[in-house]
């Protein structure tokens, strides 16, 4: 089998891997990696936007990067600008970004779904001085600005693809002119902003994290060689104002390789996408198990994909359905890639762990004091090391919850083991309190979704006057099940088989599918906002009925 045969390919052990990566200087500056990229990979193909036909090589990418980049300064852009940029998955968005990161200005990368208020938001928090955004957005942007949301004169704005305001620029001009070299107008460091990206919002509003040019260019590196392999062909598939298509292309520059963009996200396109461009790395969302088999789901050249908190008993499985090497990751919008686990420990596939600490990264565990504690024991994960953000924007406040002794207090509740990997429990603030126990809302949802017929699921915590609360399970079935007593039967049985009778869900109710992020995770809050009883409509395991909706 393909994966076997990746496997037995691995010769330099991790932690040489880690003390290369580690000991190599970084490029001062995302200029000068764009700089020796395009030096050594010149004609070769650094990304192909398959969906819409735009491809570019190292060499193109580099000249007009520079002749953008100048043009953006003679407008009025420089270092330490503030720019947002609310653009489609188009090759606008990457080259945009890499010319503010020559010049040393800040992008604000802005979700082109968001509406006039969302918008404002970040454009107001961020402190957004410019805005590159694209005609099939404008009208959103022109409605905060009517709205006086948003207050930013037309010069300021710059446009893609379509009309331009009295005043503003047409994106096209300004990229017109491609130039074999640019001089940044001040020296760009390490220590620099380069973007104050806004993490996903799962909870309250999105905060704006401060993230440098270190952060960037050793998240791209550190992607790119910690595994000790060659990867050519990477698959970018989420929006590109969300961070991972942002390190997949710097670690495509790292890597010499070609970077294949969608347009959007596919769970049904997915694995068709792995065949038809050879990929040999990608971020694999493992909900793809809730998809009805295709042929070709085995036919990839992958070495090795990550996923994201897949729940232990589909790992495995998804490894044989999809013949590639998967392997759990942990990062963060604040800190960037922490943790993985290499591809030569297939033990831990299906162990729930999130592996061991990345280079430039330091992981603990403590406890409500802040101290360290026993291996094998319960608390909060803490992360430092060089590159990880400068703080919230805007919000001192948030910011000292978070950092303190240049340690990041993740929120996230780990253990680790004797072996020195890391499993995350659940979340801190997503905890149930039943009676006198704690449930962690991702063990049951772990649970949960290996169960017959299961997507996804989402697990919550329901009022109750006796025990506190009670723990309701949001379903979402698998393509061609029926949301049927039948299938809620088998859930139980799982459920019943797999947690302590406590942690058992009380409720359940079906979806058709949940409110997303702008990274596609499930936006819990969303679920029950709003909702005056959550237990209407769902079935209660308890009483073996469905409770009315509307009732009083």
């Amino acid at each position: 089998m393909w994966k076997d045969d990746v496997l037995s390919q691995l010769v330099v052990p991790y932690a040489e891997r880690r003390r290369r990566i580690e000991a190599e200087p970084l490029p001062e500056n995302i200029g000068a990696l764009i700089d020796a990229a395009a030096a050594e990979a010149g004609d070769g193909l650094l990304w192909n936007f398959f969906d819409s036909g735009e491809t570019i090589t190292y060499a193109g990418m580099r000249r007009a990067v520079n002749g953008l980049a100048a043009r953006l300064v003679a407008i009025g852009i420089g270092k330490g600008s503030h720019v947002g940029v609310m653009l489609p998955n188009i090759a606008a968005f990457p080259l945009t970004w890499l010319a503010l990161g020559r010049i040393g200005a800040v992008m604000l990368p802005i979700n082109p779904g968001y509406t006039p208020r969302e918008i404002a938001h970040v454009m107001q928090v961020a402190g957004a001085e410019w805005i590159v955004t694209h005609a099939a957005t404008r009208t959103t942007l022109d409605q905060a600005t009517a709205e006086g949301l948003v207050a930013l004169p037309p010069g300021r704005m710059i446009v893609v693809g379509g009309e331009v305001p009295p005043g503003g620029h047409a994106w096209e001009d300004l990229a017109a002119t491609p130039a074999d070299s640019f001089a940044a107008p001040e020296p760009v460091g390490h220590d620099d902003l380069l973007n104050i990206q806004f993490t996903s919002g799962t909870s309250g509003f999105p905060k704006g994290c401060m993230l440098s040019q270190r952060y960037w260019i050793s998240a791209g590196k550190v992607n790119a060689f910690r595994d000790g392999r060659v990867y050519r062909r990477i698959l970018a598939s989420t929006p590109f104002f969300y961070m991972d298509p942002q390190w997949l292309l710097l670690m495509t520059l790292y890597q010499r390789g070609t970077l294949f963009v969608a347009a959007r996200q596919s769970t049904s396109r997915f694995s068709g996408w792995l065949a038809e461009f050879g990929i040999e790395f990608c971020l694999l969302p493992w909900v793809l198990h809730g998809m009805a088999p295709q042929s070709h789901d085995a036919d990839n050249r992958v070495i090795r994909a990550n996923i994201y908190g897949c729940p232990r008993g589909l790992h495995a499985a998804l490894e044989e359905r999809f013949d590639l090497n998967a392997r759990e990751a942990f990062g963060m919008t604040e800190i960037g890639p922490a943790m993985f686990a290499p591809l030569e420990r297939p033990d831990k596939v299906g162990s729930g762990s999130c592996g061991v600490p990345c280079p430039f990264r330091e992981c603990r565990i403590v406890d409500e004091a802040g101290n360290p504690v026993p291996q094998g024991a319960v608390g909060e994960l803490q992360i430092r090391g060089p590159g990880i953000m400068l703080g919230y924007y805007n919000n001192p406040e948030a910011t000292a919850e978070v950092l303190r002794d240049g340690w990041f207090s993740s929120g996230d509740l780990f253990r680790q083991d004797e072996d020195g990997f890391f499993y995350i429990v659940g979340r801190k603030k997503d905890m149930i309190r039943r009676s006198a126990e704690n449930i962690a809302a991702r063990e049951v949802e772990t649970v949960l979704a290996a169960a017959p017929g299961v997507a996804e699921v989402a697990v919550v915590g329901v009022p109750d006057p006796l025990r506190g609360e009670e723990v309701k399970a949001y379903l979402k079935l698998k393509e061609g099940q029926t949301p049927d007593r039948a299938v809620l039967d088998g859930i139980i049985v799982a459920a019943q088989a797999g947690l302590a009778p406590f942690k058992v869900p009380r409720f359940y109710e079906f979806v058709a599918d949940f409110p997303r992020t702008a990274s596609l995770k499930i936006a819990k809050p969303q679920i029950t906002a709003g909702v005056a009883d959550l237990r209407a409509g769902a079935f209660d395991r308890t009483t073996g009925n469905w409770i009315e909706k509307g009732r009083g």
